[in-house]
């Protein structure tokens, strides 16, 4: 037999390890996550307006405005995906754009840990960054750094979706060299909505760990099949 550990971790160990929610994120000082915070993702709030008997209304974000102006950051390309409940994406990962003859290291570090840059001096023009944001179900993110010189960090945290009566609604936006999962929690399906900052390109879709995307079949059925041939 074993034991469930019932101990509260704080939110910084929550948030690499079991998981935290979207709603303790934003109602926390960045700071005080600092160490746990993976540098470029970016909670982008949202607030749902409810119309009885008629649905919910909510904004992403406007051009210019709020995090994303302050980031110089605007998608080029929007789309949408649905999830079904009980499914998983990911993970995956976009190539981060390195200069010919630049130092990976080097490069990455000036741009998101340097106290003299600004975020406006990312090359979003020739790297994908996603920004999402889910219309409807819940699911769990899962972010892991994997850019040359920054540190490996893993961040898990619940995003509801805006049919959720719930206050962790948030948009999300992911650097490129972070790979990202998407988990559906719950019975519903998952319907999200995201911008790239570059046209869709099969060659940047980078898949790391994703046999949960491939539905085989039984091993029996596969066996029955080959016996067929």
């Amino acid at each position: 037999m074993t034991h469930r550990n019932y101990e509260t971790a704080s939110l910084a160990e929550r948030l690499r390890s079991s998981g935290a929610t979207v709603a303790e994120l934003l109602a926390t000082d960045r700071q005080l996550l600092s160490a746990a915070w993976i540098p470029g993702v970016e909670l982008l709030p949202r607030r749902i307006h409810r119309q009885r008997h008629r649905g919910f209304f909510g904004e992403f974000m406007r051009e210019g405005q709020g995090v994303p102006g302050d980031l110089g950051f605007w998608p080029k390309q929007w789309a949408t995906a649905r999830m079904f409940a009980g499914t998983s994406k990911g993970f995956h990962i976009h190539p981060p754009f390195i200069p010919e003859g630049a130092d990976p290291s080097a490069w990455v570090q000036q741009l998101y840990l340097s106290p003299s840059s600004s975020p406006c001096e990312r090359p979003y023009d020739r790297e994908q960054w996603d920004a999402m944001f889910f219309i409807q179900g819940n699911v769990e993110m899962l972010l892991v750094d994997e850019r040359a010189g920054m540190e490996r960090r893993v961040m898990r945290f619940l995003i509801e979706g805006d049919d959720s009566g719930g206050s962790a609604h948030a948009g999300v936006l992911i650097p490129p060299g972070v790979a990202h999962a998407i988990k559906v929690e719950g019975s519903g399906d998952a319907i999200m909505v995201y911008g790239t900052t570059t046209v869709f390109d099969p060659e940047a879709e980078g898949r790391i760990s994703d046999s949960i995307e491939r539905a085989d079949l039984p091993p029996d059925w596969v066996k029955y099949l080959e016996r067929a041939e």
